[in-house]
C-alpha cells in the first residue's frame, strides 16, 4: 500500500466524524444557523492566509519539480478560495478583517505553521485540508443542500478541479517520499486539527 493510501485510510474516520460534526451536518442540511457559518467564514479566512503561508515556506524548500506547485497552491489559496469567503461573507454578515483567533484556529496554524519548517513533515501536514475538504464537498454534493449559499461552498471542494488539484498534491507527497511513520502522524494530527475546527460557539 503506498502512503497516500494508507493517509486515506486512517484518514476515512475523521472524514466520518466531520460530517457528523452538528456544523457540517447544518450545512448539509442547508439549515446552519447564520452566526455559526459567519464565525466559521471569518476563523477559516484567518487560517487561510497562514495556509497560504505554510504553502510559501514548503515552496522555499522545494525541489526544482515542486516549486511551480506550491507556489501555484499558495496563489490559489489567496485568490481563489478566498474570493469564495470574500462573496459570502457579505451574505452572511462576517467581518473578514477580525485579527481574534479561536483557540482552534490558533492551535491550527500554529501547528501547520511550525510543521512547514520541514519539508516532507509539512507536505503531510498540509495535506488534510485540501483532502478532508474534497471529501466532505464530494460527500455532501450527493444530495447538495438547497440553501443556495451552502450550496455553493459545497460545490466548490466537490469541483473536479479541486479534485484534481488535491490529486496533484498527492502525488507530490508520494514524490518526496516521507518516512511512512512521521507522515501518518502529522498527517492524523492535522485531520484532528479539521474536526476541532468546525467548532463554533453556536452549535
Amino acid at each position: 500500500m503506498g502512503i497516500i493510501e494508507r493517509l486515506h485510510e486512517i484518514g476515512r474516520p475523521l472524514v466520518a466524524e466531520q460530517l457528523a460534526h452538528p456544523t457540517v451536518a447544518g450545512i448539509a442540511r442547508g439549515d446552519l444557523d447564520e452566526r455559526a457559518f459567519r464565525y466559521w467564514l471569518e476563523q477559516d479566512h484567518l487560517y487561510l492566509l497562514d495556509y497560504a503561508r505554510a504553502f510559501s515556506r514548503l515552496a522555499w524548500q522545494a525541489p526544482d519539480g515542486h516549486l511551480a506547485d506550491l507556489v501555484g497552491i499558495a496563489h490559489s489559496t489567496l485568490t481563489e478560495e478566498l474570493e469564495l469567503h470574500r462573496s459570502l461573507s457579505g451574505e452572511f454578515g462576517a467581518d473578514l478583517t477580525t485579527r481574534d483567533k479561536g483557540p482552534a484556529c490558533e492551535a491550527y496554524t500554529s501547528w501547520i505553521l511550525d510543521a512547514a519548517a520541514d519539508y516532507r513533515d509539512g507536505l503531510a501536514a498540509v495535506y488534510p485540508c485540501m483532502w478532508g475538504y474534497n471529501q466532505l464537498g464530494i460527500e455532501l454534493a450527493r444530495t447538495r443542500p438547497e440553501e443556495p449559499r451552502y450550496r455553493r461552498w459545497v460545490d466548490t471542494y466537490a469541483d473536479p478541479g479541486f479534485t484534481e488539484l488535491t490529486e496533484k498534491y498527492g502525488r507530490m507527497l508520494e514524490e518526496a517520499d516521507p518516512d511512512p511513520e512521521r507522515a501518518e502522524r502529522f498527517f492524523l494530527e492535522g485531520m484532528r486539527h479539521e474536526v476541532a475546527f468546525w467548532d463554533t460557539p453556536y452549535t
